[in-house]
């Protein structure tokens, strides 16, 4: 029998499926990479039939406010994306700032027990379960509190190992996929980026990271491609929120391999893949060596911190000369948002033999001109991420500032070795300025 014939009392169109919300309701969508596009274009044609409806989209890939109306979704988000980033700036999208998971809990600040709650999925298996595919997010929880559950069947979703599924009993109305999840392309490296992360990501795999040890990568265009560069690495493991690009090939390659992991040996451990090939998709798909859980499983501090040898690496957007470091906003304007960056980075410096690793280019673009991104202090109103108290190395594509320990003024002389050639006596009259340092560069003992 045929998956279609087996739930046809729940099968419908996606415009069917989506007339249950009714106005007043609290609707809860899968998150970022698993964005249910069908449903919540479904929903957005019938938006003129509603009024305030709030929706908890955490990493929003649709755009459920635009410019040329106001509508009536009440929407709030806890990361900044390139679909929502003005729309949060401007007020028109509540940010929940937001660092902390806890298993077993949806978001604090979302609703905990959604009247609907829209989510992709694969059609069922021969014992009636559907995997959330490449991403289970907040979908597990969210399937258990949610008083409706609306589904759309991608018949090409892949299934992994962990929490990864819902039994169609759960699953109260079906309609098939018209369109894939969003996925937010990012733009092309020039090859000053490409040597810039090269550069980086050698600095941080032969110098920082060892054989045995279980990675945290963080997504990014930095740290997203640190995977290319362990190819010599031995028995690592992998306990992290994304499955980035690289990872599933070093998990066939054997050099992932989890053997000497704390908890869940022997398995490559997230709760969603990043933007992966299909290459690599076809790795991971029923590969028992991956396991992808609820955010709130793998991104619980509590659990991380018995994790021996735990490494976190992380993209930075700022960093000041005391190892303070931002991946959320520059001054007010949000950017993106903690994710778990914060918990890992944490963990990792509570962990036994742990590191915890913030990674950037020395400096960027900003209309036209070079800006450095080591600064004297953060730019007011600007979040603190990681505070610096939890940041055991600075890495750009000018060396290792190393913190763990170092006196202020030790910290201040770390991260000017590593700045652009351009800014740093700039910033050594700033740091002179600013923390009374006059002998900024001490002798590097990486």
């Amino acid at each position: 029998m045929s998956w279609r014939v087996a739930v046809a009392d729940k099968l419908m169109s996606p415009e069917d499926a989506v007339s249950v919300v009714e106005s007043g309701h609290a609707v809860a969508v899968a998150a970022a990479s698993s964005t249910p596009t069908t449903l919540c274009s479904a929903l957005f044609q019938r938006r003129h039939q509603l009024s305030s409806v709030r929706i908890d989209h955490p990493g929003s890939f649709f755009p459920w406010v635009r410019d040329e109306e106001n509508g009536p979704f009440h929407v709030f988000d806890a990361f900044g994306t390139a679909m929502n980033r003005a729309m949060i700036n401007d007020g028109r999208v509540g940010y929940i700032p937001m660092a902390c998971w806890r298993e077993n809990e949806t978001p604090v600040g979302f609703v905990v027990d959604p009247d609907v709650f829209l989510v992709p999925i694969s059609p069922p298996d021969a014992d009636g379960y559907c995997s959330f595919g490449d991403g289970v997010w907040f979908s597990a929880q969210l399937c258990m509190r949610a008083k409706t559950v609306v589904a759309e069947v991608h018949d090409d979703f892949i299934r992994t190992g962990g929490d990864n599924r819902v039994h169609i009993s759960r699953i109260d109305r079906l309609c098939e996929a018209r369109s894939r999840p969003a996925r937010l392309a990012l733009p092309p490296r020039s090859d000053e980026e490409k040597r810039t992360v090269g550069a980086i990501c050698t600095l941080v795999a032969t110098e920082l990271v060892r054989d045995r040890d279980t990675l945290q990568i963080g997504t990014g265009r930095v740290s997203g491609a640190m995977a290319r560069y362990l190819g010599d690495k031995n028995d690592l493991g992998f306990q992290s929120e994304l499955i980035t690009r690289g990872v599933p090939r070093l998990v066939r390659d054997g050099v992932v391999t989890g053997k000497y992991k704390t908890s869940h040996a022997c398995k490559a451990v997230a709760s969603a893949c990043a933007p992966l090939s299909a290459e690599e998709l076809a790795i991971v798909d029923g590969n028992s060596a991956f396991e992808l859980f609820d955010f709130g499983y793998t991104d619980d501090l509590r659990a991380l911190v018995g994790q021996d040898n735990l490494v976190a690496i992380n993209n930075a957007l700022l960093v000041d000369l005391t190892g303070q470091v931002t991946a959320e906003t520059v001054g007010h304007r949000i950017w993106s948002g903690a994710g778990g960056q914060s918990a890992f980075m944490m963990a990792a410096r509570y962990s036994r033999g742990g590191r915890s690793i913030a990674v950037l280019p020395s400096c960027h673009s900003v209309n036209g001109a070079r800006v450095s991104r080591i600064v004297s202090s953060l730019p007011l109103g600007t979040t603190v991420t990681v505070p610096r108290t939890f940041v055991d190395y600075v890495v750009t594509e000018y060396g290792i500032a190393t913190l763990r320990g170092k006196s202020m003024a030790e910290r201040v002389g770390e991260l000017l070795a590593i700045v652009h050639p351009d800014f740093r006596s700039t910033l050594e009259k700033e740091a002179a300025r600013d923390y009374g340092v006059e002998t900024p560069r001490p002798p590097r003992r990486n």
